[in-house]
């Protein structure tokens, strides 16, 4: 854990008491972890927990005084990095749903301007990087100097094992396009589920993140939002004892940079695999049609149409002629037997 950033804490500072004795066991594990509190909570639904707002602040200033935890929180707008700054917190963090506006970012960033504190940015809800490397910018253009990055998944709408998917491929382009800038993963939010932090925290350090942030809590069960996806500290102090961070040498200059493209690679299979199954789904809604109205299955104009269409496209994506026939007789193949099923049903 040498060298890398540790955010820890609870996701929301509920009271003092709880936020004192999260840190208290936090500063027990060790005193270079940057205590997170949510302070202000952006939440889906109006009726949810949406934190106590500054009145937290002087806890997280206690938390400084009597365990020497660096702290931090999120903001979302210029009044909370105005009494954040005031508070002498040490990082902020923009979160994902302000991440995605650009006025906001834009807001935050002038609140900024003459102050030295930390900056983490998160990735946007959406996968866009373009959105997170305009906050980026915006950012550093207000003279902010330390800036960081936060991975925390991308919201989608199909059903996920995780909370947040991934999308490993999206900050492994970051950090290729910055190279020079700390990358954090957000374990917690990416799982949803404290049983999943463990492997998505060792899949980050394989991935050669630069830090992790997990959500601890003194009583996660009782948490008054995210509270499957927090650990108690002995918990959090178990996880990162467990995690194989890599060493930095020669082979790995090679080595990391592989496994990213092959991360991002097994990605992209992924998402191909899942389209063609979709192709599937409606290759199958076309053969109940054909025996609906008596049409056989075998369209041949229709299918040299597809064909040409492929080369064409192809083509443009730099695809042999030959790989885009061997590919597409598969797909033709395979949609054929499916129809086939339904004609004979």
């Amino acid at each position: 854990m040498k060298n890398k950033i540790i955010f820890s804490g609870p996701c929301s500072a509920e009271t003092e008491t709880q936020v004192m004795q999260t840190a208290k066991s936090i500063a027990a594990i060790d005193k270079q972890i940057i205590f997170r509190a949510g302070v202000w909570k952006p939440r889906t639904r109006p009726n949810s927990f949406e934190g106590v707002g500054q009145s937290a602040l002087p806890w997280l200033s206690q938390v400084k005084k009597e365990y020497g935890l660096r702290t931090a929180t999120e903001v979302a707008n210029a009044k909370h990095v105005e009494v954040a700054l005031k508070h002498q917190v040490d990082v902020l963090w923009i979160g994902a749903r302000t991440t995605v506006n650009p006025f906001s970012v834009q807001e935050i960033a002038d609140a900024l301007k003459g102050s030295s504190v930390y900056v983490f940015i998160k990735n946007p809800v959406n996968p866009d990087n373009q959105l997170w490397i305009g906050a980026l910018e915006r950012v550093s253009n207000s003279g902010i100097r330390d800036i960081g990055l936060i991975h925390r998944g991308f919201a989608v709408y199909n059903k996920s094992e995780f909370r947040n998917e991934p999308m490993w491929q999206i900050p492994i382009d970051m950090k290729m396009t910055f190279p020079n800038l700390p990358l954090v993963c957000d374990i917690s939010h990416i799982s949803g589920k404290r049983n999943k932090l463990f492997s998505l925290a060792q899949k980050a350090a394989d991935l050669n993140f630069d830090g992790l942030m997990i959500e601890s809590h003194n009583d996660p069960d009782k948490a008054l939002s995210d509270a499957e996806q927090q650990v108690t500290p002995i918990h959090l102090k178990e996880i990162l004892t467990k995690i194989l961070w890599r060493e930095q040498h020669d082979q790995l200059s090679i080595d990391i940079p592989l496994q990213q493209m092959r991360e991002e690679i097994n990605t992209l299979d992924d998402n191909i695999l899942e389209l063609i199954g979709k192709r599937m789904l409606v290759a199958e809604g076309i053969g109940m049609i054909k025996k609906k109205q008596n049409l056989p299955i075998l369209q041949l104009g229709r299918w040299h149409e597809i064909l040409d269409q492929s080369f064409t496209k192809g083509s443009q994506l730099g695809l042999s002629s030959d790989f885009i026939t061997k590919y597409l007789d598969a797909i033709h193949i395979e949609s054929i037997n499916k129809q086939n099923k339904i004609m004979s049903q």
